[in-house]
C-alpha cells in the first residue's frame, strides 16, 4: 500500500509543477470531447429508423438494414470512387508540398524576410472557403473571369471551368494546396528546428554543400513526423472536407464532385434521411480506421515509429 500511495502522491507532485502547462491543454481537451467525443453517442442512429419525435433512444432498432439500402444503391459506387479518386489525388499532390515549403523556408537566411514570406503563406489557412469559392467563380468565370480574359487575349476561346468535369478535380486539389500548405508546414518546421545543430556544422566540416545537408541531415531528421503524419493523413483519405466541394459544386459537375460529405447532407439532411447520412459518415469512418491500421503496420514492418 505504501508503494501505491508513494505512487500517488508523486503523480499529484507532479500535475502540480506542470499544473499551467495543463490548464494550457484544457480549451484542446474540451474541444474534442465535445465536438468529438460527445456526438459519437449519435451514432447509433445508423442502427435505428430514426423518428424526431421518439428520438434516440426509442426509435426502433433496424440493425443493418440502412447498410444493406446503402450498398445496394448505384449512386453510392459513384460517390465512393469520387471521395477515394479525389482523396488519393490530394495525398499525392497535397502531401508533399507543406515538407517542400518547410524545407525551402528553412534554407532561407535573412529573418526579416523569412518572417514576412512564413505570415503570407499562413494567411490563407484563416480565410473561409466559402470566400475562397466566391474568388475562383470571379476569377474562373467565362464571362468576366480574369483567366478567361487572358485566354481571349491569346485567342482561345472561353472555358467554363468549374462547369467542366475535368477541371473540378485539379481546381479542387490546387486551391487546397494553396490555402493549407503553409499552415501545414508549421509542423514541419517545428520537427526541423529540433535536429541537433551539431549534426549540420559536422556535416559542413566534412564539406557538404545546403543541398547534401537537406538531403541527409534535415530529412532524416524529420522522417517520424513525416511519417506520422502520413499516417494520419491516410485516415482521412475519404474525407474530402464538405464547405469547399460544396461551394464549388454545381449541377454540371456533380458526376465528379458528389462526394461522401455532400452526399450524406443531400440524402441525409436535405432529404430527412438522418439514419441514412449517419450510416453514409459511419461508414466513412471506418474506412479511414481501415486505412490507419493498415499503414501504421507498414510503418511498424519498415523499422519506423508509427503513431502507436
Amino acid at each position: 500500500m505504501s508503494s501505491v500511495s508513494a505512487n500517488v502522491k508523486g503523480t499529484f507532485r507532479y500535475l502540480n509543477k506542470k499544473k499551467y502547462l495543463y490548464l494550457l491543454l484544457l480549451p484542446c481537451v474540451i474541444y474534442f470531447l465535445v465536438f468529438n467525443y460527445i456526438p459519437m453517442y449519435g451514432v447509433m442512429i445508423a442502427f435505428k429508423d430514426f423518428n424526431f419525435a421518439k428520438g434516440i433512444l426509442h426509435s426502433p432498432w433496424i440493425g443493418l438494414e440502412n447498410f444493406r439500402y446503402m450498398f445496394g444503391l448505384s449512386d453510392f459506387y459513384k460517390v465512393f470512387w469520387n471521395s477515394l479518386y479525389l482523396g488519393l489525388l490530394r495525398l499525392v499532390f497535397g502531401f508533399p508540398f507543406p515538407i517542400i515549403l518547410a524545407l525551402l523556408l528553412n534554407e532561407i537566411r535573412m529573418a526579416s524576410f523569412q518572417r514576412v514570406t512564413q505570415t503570407m503563406i499562413y494567411l490563407p489557412h484563416f480565410i473561409s472557403w466559402v470566400v475562397i469559392g466566391g474568388i475562383l467563380v470571379n476569377f474562373l468565370s467565362p464571362s468576366w473571369g480574369i483567366v478567361n480574359i487572358f485566354l481571349k487575349e491569346m485567342g482561345i476561346d472561353p472555358v467554363f471551368f468549374l462547369a467542366d468535369p475535368d477541371y473540378f478535380r485539379p481546381i479542387v486539389v490546387l486551391s487546397s494546396i494553396w490555402k493549407e500548405s503553409g499552415w501545414g508546414s508549421i509542423i514541419y518546421l517545428a520537427a526541423i528546428a529540433g535536429i541537433n545543430s551539431e549534426l549540420y556544422e559536422a556535416a559542413s566540416i566534412d564539406g557538404a554543400s545546403r543541398f547534401q545537408r537537406l538531403l541527409h541531415v534535415t530529412l532524416p531528421g524529420i522522417k517520424s513526423t513525416i511519417v506520422i503524419l502520413f499516417i494520419l493523413r491516410l485516415g482521412q483519405l475519404m474525407g474530402n472536407g464538405f464547405e469547399q466541394i460544396f461551394v464549388l459544386q454545381n449541377p454540371m459537375n456533380l458526376d465528379v464532385s458528389e462526394v461522401f460529405e455532400t452526399y450524406a447532407y443531400r440524402v441525409g439532411i436535405l432529404g430527412g434521411r438522418f439514419s441514412f447520412g449517419t450510416t453514409v459518415g459511419l461508414f466513412t469512418s471506418v474506412i479511414g480506421f481501415i486505412f490507419i491500421l493498415i499503414s501504421n503496420q507498414i510503418a511498424k514492418l519498415l523499422k519506423e515509429d508509427g503513431i502507436w
